[in-house]
């Protein structure tokens, strides 16, 4: 894989973790799994696990964007 992208890759994850281990919000903390996925993705894609890979293109978001429905709802 070209370096340009293992470090894309690899800052992706970083800042996907750091941001995931410091906010107290759960939205912040959905967005910054999903920017953590993101960072992943390439290196699920190199080793060859393209089930794996369209799996995740395909639930990730998906799964994101309930899950931060779900947090959205207003208390009675």
């Amino acid at each position: 894989m070209n370096d340009v992208v293992i470090f894309a890759s690899v800052l992706l994850i970083l800042i996907g973790m750091t941001a995931a281990i410091f906010n107290r919000d759960p939205f912040d903390k959905l967005i910054s799994i999903s920017v953590l996925i993101a960072g992943v993705f390439p290196f699920i894609v190199e080793r060859g696990f393209l089930d794996v890979a369209i799996a995740t293109a395909l639930i990730a978001p998906l799964s994101t964007i309930f899950t931060l429905m779900v947090c959205r709802r207003v208390q009675v």
